[in-house]
């Protein structure tokens, strides 16, 4: 049986990101599933046609992800075609309410959408993935992990 495996990319500056990174990462390993969390700097997209599963994160930066992420996900371009059908997902964290965390979401999503990837969203709150105003508290990295064991479920369906 095909082991399934994840990859967690993200940038971060104040370490809030970052915290949730590792706390997604930890929902994923509840579900059974391999993952590895890169910051973007040590992140190669030559690995991304290696996992089943990649998610992103960014903190907010004027309503959209970081440079060096939309750099990341520009350079992806190299291995269009090579990602359809694998789950996709992304989280952030943000300054304040209304500071562009669901626009830096979407614009993470429609990226991995034109890459042919798979993304669930939730009924639940953070409908469209983890997100955090300021450091994140219990609640947000709770949410962090139920979005970690939500990617592995989906992504042991489609890839186990």
């Amino acid at each position: 049986m095909h082991m399934v495996r994840i990859l967690i990319v993200y940038d971060s500056r104040t370490g809030n990101t970052e915290k949730m990174a590792y706390a997604v990462a930890e929902g994923v390993r509840e579900e059974g599933v391999e993952v590895e969390v890169k910051r973007v700097d040590e992140a190669s997209v030559d690995d991304l046609p290696k996992y089943d599963g990649i998610i992103i994160g960014s903190p907010v930066y004027y309503g959209q992800a970081t440079a060096k992420i939309k750099g990341f996900i520009d350079a992806s371009v190299k291995h269009h075609g090579k990602l359809e059908g694998k789950v996709g997902a992304a989280f952030t964290s943000s300054g304040g309410v209304h500071s562009g965390a669901e626009t830096t979401l979407l614009s993470l999503i429609h990226a991995m959408l034109i890459h042919g990837m798979v993304i669930q969203g939730t009924s639940g709150r953070n409908h469209y993935g983890a997100v955090s105003v300021g450091a994140p508290d219990d609640e947000d990295l709770e949410t962090c992990r139920e979005m970690g064991r939500r990617v592995a479920r989906l992504t042991k369906r489609l890839h186990g």
